[in-house]
């Protein structure tokens, strides 16, 4: 295992987040059973060819039933291994100490809310949504949790906090995408999805949209940008006091 990983690792984009590596290996492994699977048949048709005119009979036992006995467990310990993956970050809940933010995609924008000092997002109407007027998820004025809300156009983030994205849609689905920290989730006209992880190296990283969703599809992406936990404190606490001085 060590070597496959050592070739194929650098082949894949930087991982940044802690549930990358276990995501990884399980990629590279299902990639080299492929791999051995396509040489045993290789080497099958090869030996069949060879033998074609050997009379030897061969037990159903050794040729058939017990390769296909090998391949159910294979496969089964693969999707089990798989599906814990998935429950890890999907069926399992964030900790309730994770850092809330929500995540709105509409044509051709990702936009970024922070819940503000009173720790609670404020309430939003669709039909407010007005990017042109400096209210792009349609905060709601009226609503007393909304004045300290933080709506930027870039997701920062700190390294090494567990961090719970709610996901929302306005007008078509979207896909919020980062392959460096092994991200991808789609984002539904209607529903509110969550995906949390942890980011674990700092940079700067493309959040792209993985479905076709319009003209302008092209250049619906933002930056994700990963800061060392004083350096984001003091970002958040600058965007703060811009928004509502």
């Amino acid at each position: 295992m060590a070597l496959y990983l050592t070739v194929l690792l650098p082949l894949l984009p930087a991982d940044a987040s802690a549930h990358g590596p276990a995501l990884d290996h399980h990629l590279l492994l299902n990639l080299w059973i492929i791999l051995a699977l396509a040489a045993l048949a290789h080497a099958l048709l090869l030996a069949g060819l060879a033998l074609r005119r050997s009379t030897e009979a061969r037990h159903l036992l050794t040729i058939e039933y017990l390769p296909l006995a090998l391949l159910a467990v294979t496969f089964t310990a693969l999707a089990i291994h798989a599906e814990r993956l998935w429950a890890a970050t999907r069926y399992t809940g964030a900790s309730h100490e994770a850092m809330q933010i929500e995540v709105t995609g509409l044509q051709f924008a990702w936009y970024f809310r922070y819940p503000g000092p009173d720790a609670t997002f404020g309430v939003t109407r669709p039909q407010l949504a007005s990017p042109g007027e400096g209210n792009p998820v349609g905060l709601d004025p009226a609503d007393p949790h909304s004045p300290d809300d933080v709506v930027t156009s870039e997701l920062v983030l700190p390294a090494n906090r567990e961090v719970d994205l709610t996901l929302r849609a306005q007008d078509v689905i979207h896909g919020f995408s980062v392959p460096e920290l092994r991200l991808k989730q789609n984002a539904v006209p209607g529903e509110s999805i969550h995906i949390h992880f942890t980011p674990t190296t700092p940079g700067t990283y493309a959040i792209l949209c993985t479905q076709l969703c319009g003209l302008g599809h092209y250049r619906m992406n933002a930056n994700l940008r990963v800061l060392p936990t004083d350096d984001f404190r003091s970002w958040l606490a600058a965007k703060e006091k811009t928004a509502h001085p």
